[in-house]
């Protein structure tokens, strides 16, 4: 039992290092074009990272996940609302699956 504590400890002081530090050690503005740029695409990459995958598995066939991915995609191209994205998404594994499954 006594265990359990000092891994709830260690995650606590990992997860409160990392999100301090970057506090208290950088005071002043980020002057590296090269850092400032990597700094402004990560919240784009995570997303990605945990919504593509996420896409793809959802479905019971992926070939639908894929398929929804692309088509989704081409209707936000031609400017589709969110609701038209999501609705055409739907349809397209909801037919395939009916096709396939």
């Amino acid at each position: 039992m006594s265990k359990n504590y000092i891994y709830i400890f260690l995650a606590f002081a990992v997860i409160y290092a990392i999100r301090v530090l970057p506090l208290t050690i950088i005071r002043k503005p980020i002057r590296s074009r090269f850092l400032r740029s990597f700094l402004y695409y990560v919240p784009y990459v995570t997303l990605a990272v945990m919504t593509f995958p996420a896409i793809i598995y959802a479905t019971s066939v992926p070939a639908a996940g894929i398929a929804a991915l692309v088509v989704g995609i081409a209707v936000a191209w031609f400017g589709g609302s969110l609701i038209t994205v999501a609705g055409a998404c739907c349809a397209v594994v909801f037919i395939i699956e009916l096709i396939l499954v």
